[in-house]
């Protein structure tokens, strides 16, 4: 049986599995990533609040797939909060500070795509939000 080529492409189901804990304390199950960006299903449990972190080189797209909760960003003195519920998709542009929450009832779960891709852990800073974290502190 002759051997079949390698595809320039990718498929993967979003496993039942955590892949790691985000500096964040959210759950992170990695999908895919090409040399541009990477892509990650990420949950906060319901009720939870998340840490706040800034990232040192990437910025990120989200998408919001179920919850609801609340986010607040942060950069050069300009700072919100907006709500987060199913169909919300977000910035977080590099240099911004950010952390966000979830509203009892129901985890927050998002996808959220890092250009260029994720580095690794040492890659979030702290930074000091709105509301006092209740993610596990080493989660």
């Amino acid at each position: 049986m002759p051997a079949t080529a390698p595809t320039p492409y990718e498929t993967k189901t979003l496993g039942a599995g955590v892949d790691a804990v985000a500096p964040d304390g959210t759950a992170a199950r990695l999908l895919l990533s090409l040399a541009g960006g990477s892509m990650a299903h990420f949950e906060l449990p319901a009720g939870a609040v998340s840490r706040g972190v800034e990232h040192r080189t990437v910025e990120e797209i989200w998408f919001v797939l179920g919850g609801r909760g609340a986010i607040w960003r942060s950069q050069n003195g300009v700072e919100r909060i907006d709500a987060l519920e199913p169909g919300t998709a977000l910035t977080i542009p590099l240099g911004t500070a950010f952390q966000f929450r979830a509203e009892p009832g129901a985890p927050l779960a998002f996808v959220a795509i890092t250009m260029p891709p994720w580095p690794g852990m040492d890659e979030a800073l702290p930074a000091s939000g709105p509301w006092t974290p209740t993610v596990p502190p080493d989660a």
